[in-house]
């Protein structure tokens, strides 16, 4: 797929706001037949314009009642020591997204925890730990505004 077209836009919107939708829902929604709805699902699929199915939890409801941003500044930023970073990073399931970023700081965390004591105590025995890790800069999350 070298350029989508609308239907391919469409369908990129409808499964985003709900990827549950049967093929057919989702054939109806952009007003395709059932069979070339589902060759281009599969085609946006293999060329990687959807790169997978995810269920949205929440976090609340299974005991993780604090969301927080976490800016790591790295001591050094060089290849290697980033990679270490990284791999860390990867490995520790409280972060659930992590973002290389410009500006300030080096990665930018979002980290999930109990309460803000749990936070508190992961903070002080692991994120300040990472490789390479000078400092850290946390802000909380006081809402969550869904989109409509």
């Amino acid at each position: 797929m070298e350029k989508l077209d609308r239907y391919d836009i469409q369908i990129l919107t409808e499964l985003q706001a709900d990827a549950r939708l049967t093929n057919a829902e989702l054939a109806q929604r952009v007003g395709l037949s059932a069979a070339p709805c589902w060759r281009r699902v599969r085609a946006l699929e293999e060329a990687g314009y959807i790169k997978g199915y995810h269920a949205e939890i929440d976090r609340h409801r299974i005991g993780l009642g604090v969301l927080a941003f976490v800016r790591l500044d790295a001591d050094r930023n060089t290849g290697e020591r980033t990679r270490e970073m990284e791999e860390a990073i990867r490995k520790i399931p409280e972060i659930v997204s992590c973002h290389y970023i410009s500006g300030a700081g080096t990665f930018e965390l979002q980290v999930v925890s109990r309460d803000l004591d749990t936070f508190s105590e992961f903070a002080r025995k692991v994120l300040i730990n990472l490789p390479n890790v000078k400092d850290i800069h946390t802000s909380f999350s006081l809402s969550h505004l869904a989109k409509a």
